[in-house]
């Protein structure tokens, strides 16, 4: 039965492999198909040789901006579960997870993990740990869906169609069911348990050792999902998450727009902030890492369609996912080397955070 268990995991891992080559391969291929002909590519490489110091500084900033926002993010809804975590570790923690994000096979669920193994380093408890986890994608999710909505709207206002209206309401829609889940992750956390009490039922009838094992870890995630429920969000911290997801978006958004103007670009205001959101909820798909070749194909797609020339279009997209994507990795896995050897360094020292604490604090903490 080790085995077999053995095997099964090297095929999860081979699979991840694959489809991480495959989505490399999928992000040249619409680089190449997207970004036109060699011409094109030459005379876009040409702007960002000529590319303005001063505004490449400041979108660099800009990303940095974002980074902390996440960082802000995470320290607020981890105080409201209970954990005081610093706000230096958690942005040191933002740069390696999003260099994680954008390189590692297995997203969004090999960053996650990383985050866990991270809060509960740093004393945070089981329900604390994942209870963060769960709000913050949620809070990204509304945050993300309020700037495509925005977007939307101001590219409707600067044209004469209704083409439009469908995806506004759309969007509408989906930020309301986001929130609402925000709002009422009880519900979410009980169907939760309840599937995973289904799972255990099944395991007790089959009966063998595996199932055993199997049974005890569903106890285990039934247990920190019920101890999720018990930690309070009022409306006004949800609007603060929600907030500060919005101002991590956009900060990176800015980004962008000084991408512009690190290629001596036109910044169309009517339709930059739309082809952003187009581009980061294609992007997310998990199909390639850190959607390579699909942002800077899809962003000078929707770029082009709304009047910006191909070779600004595309050396916009270049610059931004210079800083955006390739500087984010680099300094993201330099993060994450110190933040192993501080890990290292605290546990020779002995110096080692207890978890299971802080829950008790929010329990007897009144709801805000």
């Amino acid at each position: 039965m080790a085995g077999n268990e053995v095997d099964t995991g090297g095929g999860r891992d081979r699979w991840a492999l694959v489809r991480y080559l495959v989505g490399i391969l999928v992000g040249c291929v619409v680089l190449l198909l997207l970004f036109g002909k060699r011409g094109e590519l030459a005379a876009a490489w040409h702007h960002l040789a000529t590319a303005s110091s001063g505004w490449l500084a400041t979108a660099i900033a800009a990303e940095t901006s974002s980074l902390l926002m996440y960082a802000l993010l995470q320290e607020r809804v981890l105080r409201l579960s209970g954990t005081v975590i610093p706000l230096p570790g958690l942005f040191l923690l933002s740069l390696a997870n999003d260099a994680i994000a954008c390189s590692v096979p297995g997203e969004p669920a090999v960053s996650s993990a990383y985050r866990y193994r991270y809060y509960r380093r740093r004393g945070a408890s089981g329900a604390s740990a994942g209870w963060t986890i769960f709000t913050v994608l949620i809070a990204q999710a509304i945050g993300m869906s309020l700037l495509v909505l925005l977007g939307v709207v101001v590219a409707l206002t600067g044209s004469a169609s209704t083409a439009g209206a469908g995806v506004t309401v759309i969007g509408l829609v989906l930020v309301l069911g986001a929130g609402a889940i925000l709002i009422r992750r009880d519900l979410v956390l009980r169907l939760a348990a309840a599937s995973v009490r289904g799972i255990d039922r099944l395991a007790r009838h089959r009966g063998s050792p595996a199932d055993a094992d199997r049974m005890t870890i569903a106890a285990r995630i039934e247990r920190t999902l019920m101890r999720m429920r018990e930690i309070p969000l009022s409306r006004t911290s949800t609007v603060t998450v929600v907030a500060l997801a919005a101002a991590a978006w956009g900060c990176d958004f800015l980004c962008l727009v000084c991408s512009f103007r690190v290629v001596h670009a036109h910044v169309p205001w009517h339709a930059v902030l739309l082809a952003y959101g187009v581009a980061m909820v294609v992007g997310s798909l998990p199909v390639v890492p850190g959607g390579f070749g699909i942002v800077e194909g899809s962003l000078a797609v929707v770029l082009v369609a709304y009047g910006v020339g191909q070779v600004a279009a595309v050396s916009v997209a270049l610059a931004f996912r210079l800083v955006q994507f390739w500087l984010a990795i680099a300094v993201g896995w330099l993060s994450f080397g110190v933040i192993a050897y501080l890990f290292r360094r605290e546990r020779a020292s002995g110096a080692w955070a207890v978890p299971e604490a802080g829950l008790e604090a929010v329990r007897a903490t009144p709801p805000e």
